[in-house]
């Protein structure tokens, strides 16, 4: 799926020297080591101001409007409806005796959990989030069942806010428990096998609101056990950081339900902490604290529980391996001279997840040159067993339990919408079989081409671009291009199915780029790493010479490229605004993180200074200021290059990357850049509303958003509709 959420449950310590702000003439002047640095727009930073939601209001009224009126508002909105409209499956997951699987017919918000007592019997709704609102806002954030299927946990996020409310239900006949967890954010939830309850996490409580409005930083998270039954109040702490209070913590039953993994991280960085604490040896059950056992006390590496056999546990790791490899632990000999390497990391491929499958095998995916590879391993000696078919694409969904001989595997790619494979590794000659495949009516595959190239960055580093467009495009450089990027936070963008990206190149006649920039982990630790803190740079470098290779192969010109990228994405299209104006003709930047010197304060925005560094720092100040999209515009008079179209987007509940980011730039935006006489293109800013930062956000509110989008692209960029 479309990446444009940030990583988010992982938190890190900022530095914690302050920034000294003085107030003159009403403008706030921030002292950042020596460098006195402007912020005229601070009083965008209360959410609940009149300054600010006239700012919002006042802006609505000048955006929606254009938007509406667009040349191919209509016909887009109309064939992104009809063609939206196909059924969408999740793979089907075995719990108790019973299969259960997401559903979605077509247009409904969110998609519905169905359970069915076998793959060929009739299936009924055991879950439907769409009973929960009328405008479909009320989304299912998470949902766990017990290990045999006695109950069902669930977490509800309204208005797409990152907070959620845990409810239960017995899962025979649906009935509703009273039990309620509050204040649950970034949270596990994980059933003790017994049933007898589940590891969650939550916040204190704080002052003012935490509805999603809020800005408040997000700290003194806690591991709870909440005993199904009982209150919340009497639910029992089992781990705290008081001296950390930026730590977060996951908890992972083991296969065999002895053992509670926790994983403790610091930020989004790809390290963590290992304790265990064997359930079997508490007497009187689960009453306080835990006794943890520290298998890893530090934060060099980062381990995956994948399963164990007894005391050996397995974990998928980058210690001394950036493209990550599988070790086997022995907890009876925890000192490191006693772990082996059960497979070793690839020459070139990046081991992506790992699940175990049939009591002694595991499902083991690679990544290379970004498209995926399932293959079957034997636990015992980490020997390949057999690769499973895939088609050039993703894998888009696997489900399958240790216990049980079958699983079932998603395959999708930027032209098909979805194939289910099933199998039974039981059986003597086990071999997938198409389980469900979906087609989307009025899309022929067969008009579309789907490439890779590899073009050169500025630094000579190879970076690879999936490129989307009709069969038999002739390179006459006239083709207007949808160039996406992300970038960060170790996150690969594989090709996916986006039915509007595919009515960008049907009826709009475009192509649509997608650079696996560094930062991303496409190729790994190291990829990550060359695009982050002081080398993030490069990832800007990186997507600017994408544009540039449009260019100089014919595909297109500058004026015709339009770049689009969410969160970590709306900072990448913002930052190289600012840099190369001259290099596209639009840009719409989602969600982004555009105050490079203060996004440590608000929410969990501390958790990304792992990747991006920290203001509070001397050296990290210097970085960020570079390349700070806030911090880079140009004031009135400007008196450069035109700026290409601008759109931003933002919403009143996202309480990852909060609003003002994108309030305060296109306040600086439009009173420099637009007060510009040779500034012709619209900069505009879109806030929607009952929306956060994109995770459970209704089908209507997709639809709508991605019609202002691309209508928004083909106006700006001069494009008609094609039937």
């Amino acid at each position: 799926m479309k990446v444009n959420v940030l990583n988010v449950p992982h938190i890190c310590i900022a530095f914690l020297s302050p920034t000294l702000s003085i107030q003159i003439s009403g403008i706030t002047v921030d002292d950042y080591h020596g460098s006195k640095i402007c912020d005229p727009y601070t009083w965008l930073e209360d959410p609940d101001s009149a300054e600010t939601m006239a700012f919002v209001e006042e802006q609505n009224k000048l955006t929606m409007p254009y938007l509406e009126q667009c040349a191919v508002q209509p016909q887009f909105h109309q064939r992104l409806t009809e063609l939206y409209d196909y059924p969408k499956y999740s793979c089907p997951y075995k719990r108790g005796k019973r299969y259960f699987y997401f559903h979605n017919k077509g247009l409904q918000n969110q998609d519905v959990l169905y359970v069915q007592d076998s793959l060929d019997g009739p299936a009924t709704i055991f879950f439907d989030p769409n009973k929960l609102s009328e405008d479909g806002t009320v989304a299912l954030k998470m949902g766990r069942l017990s290990e045999e299927c006695e109950y069902f946990a669930y977490g509800l996020s309204s208005s797409g806010s990152d907070w959620v409310t845990v409810r239960f239900m017995k899962a025979d006949d649906l009935t509703p428990l009273p039990d309620v967890l509050e204040r649950v954010k970034f949270s596990c939830l994980a059933w003790t096998h017994n049933a007898k309850g589940v590891f969650y996490n939550c916040y204190p409580r704080q002052e003012g609101k935490t509805d999603g409005t809020e800005t408040t930083c997000n700290i003194n998270q806690k591991l709870y056990y909440h005993v199904i039954g009982t209150k919340q109040s009497e639910d029992i702490l089992v781990a705290e950081f008081p001296e950390h209070p930026k730590w977060h913590s996951s908890v992972t039953i083991s296969d065999d339900g002895r053992y509670a993994v926790l994983a403790i991280t610091e930020g989004c960085e790809p390290v963590n902490q290992l304790w265990y604490c064997d359930l079997q040896q508490l007497s009187d059950g689960i009453t306080g604290l835990l006794p943890w056992v520290k298998l890893v006390d530090n934060f060099d590496a980062q381990y995956s529980y994948v399963t164990n056999e007894g005391t050996v546990f397995t974990f998928r790791s980058n210690l001394d391996a950036p493209r990550y490899c599988l070790l086997n632990i022995d907890i009876q000999k925890p000192d490191r001279q006693h772990w082996t390497t059960l497979i070793p990391q690839h020459d070139k491929d990046v081991l992506g997840f790992v699940s175990c499958v049939n009591q002694h095998h595991l499902l083991v995916n690679y990544l290379h040159d970004v498209k995926d590879i399932l293959q079957v391993y034997e636990l015992s000696t980490g020997q390949l067993v057999r690769d499973l078919p895939l088609d050039v694409g993703t894998v888009g969904g696997l489900s399958c339990k240790k216990k049980h001989s079958d699983f079932f595997y998603k395959f999708t790619s930027f032209t098909t919408p979805g194939i289910i494979y099933h199998c039974d590794l039981g059986e003597s000659n086990p071999e997938p079989r198409v389980f469900r495949e979906v087609e989307v009516k009025g899309i022929k595959q067969e008009d579309y081409q789907t490439t890779q190239v590899f073009y050169p960055s500025k630094d000579g580093t190879k970076i690879p671009m999936f490129l989307v467009h009709a069969r038999g495009l002739k390179k006459d450089g006239t083709h207007p291009v949808f160039l996406y990027g992300y970038g960060g936070f170790e996150a690969s963008i594989q090709p996916y199915y986006n039915v509007a990206y595919l009515l960008y190149v049907r009826h709009l006649g475009g192509i649509l780029a997608v650079a696996n920039i560094r930062g991303g982990g496409e190729y790994g630790l190291t990829w990550h790493k060359a695009g982050s803190l002081k080398n993030k740079q490069n990832c800007f470098d990186d997507f600017q010479c994408a544009a540039e290779y449009l260019i100089q192969e014919k595909y297109t010109t500058a004026s015709r490229i339009a770049i689009n990228g969410g969160s970590n994405g709306g900072l990448l299209v913002a930052a190289c605004v600012n840099q190369r104006p001259d290099l596209f003709g639009c840009a719409v930047a989602e969600v982004g993180v555009m105050d490079m010197l203060k996004f440590h304060k608000f929410t969990i925005g501390h958790a990304w200074t792992t990747d991006y560094g920290c203001s509070d720092d001397p050296e990290q100040f210097k970085w960020l200021v570079k390349y700070s999209p806030l911090h880079n515009l140009p004031p009135p008079p400007y008196s450069g290059p035109p700026y290409p179209a601008i759109l931003l987007l933002t919403a009143d509940h996202d309480d990852r990357v909060v609003p003002l980011h994108t309030l305060k730039y296109c306040a600086a935006l439009q009173h420099g850049v637009g007060s510009s006489p040779v500034q012709r293109q619209p900069l505009m800013v879109r806030v929607d509303t009952r929306s956060g930062h994109g995770a459970g956000k209704p089908t209507a509110k997709a639809i709508l958003e991605d019609t202002h989008i691309y209508s928004f692209i083909a106006e700006t960029l001069g494009l008609s509709w094609k039937d």
